[in-house]
């Protein structure tokens, strides 16, 4: 079971920290992935990590803005946002898929909730 955290208000150029909890085993036998969806679009990949926290890619619309990492220790896995804009205002989904997992919905089994970001400007 996933649970993401740390959404909220903020103005265009704010940063969030949003965490992705997992509970149970192996948690550190996923790749974890951030996705997102605006209301009225398709859900649309942010970033991801693997397994070995080594390899992590990111959407063109966010590279160099956010950054995803995990705690494996505490099973918690994490997107650092900066330099907002409105147009990254979404439900943010935190997902965990096999260890390959790519940017792809299908790649991954377990979602969490979503935590809402909104940004004005």
């Amino acid at each position: 079971q996933l649970q993401a955290s740390g959404g909220g208000l903020v103005q265009a150029g704010g940063s969030l920290r949003l965490s992705c909890a997992a509970s149970g085993r192996g948690f550190s036998t996923y790749g974890v992935g951030w996705f997102r969806q605006a209301p009225g679009e398709e859900r649309e990949f942010v970033a991801l990590i693997r397994t070995g926290s080594s390899t992590t890619n990111y959407a063109d619309s966010v590279r160099g803005r956010f950054t995803i990492s995990r705690d494996n220790a505490k099973n918690t896995a994490f997107l650092q946002m900066h330099s907002l804009k409105p147009e990254d205002t979404a439900v943010y989904f935190c997902a965990a898929g096999s260890l390959l997992a790519t940017s792809q919905v299908h790649d991954y089994v377990y979602w969490g909730q979503g935590t809402q970001v909104t940004v004005s400007s």
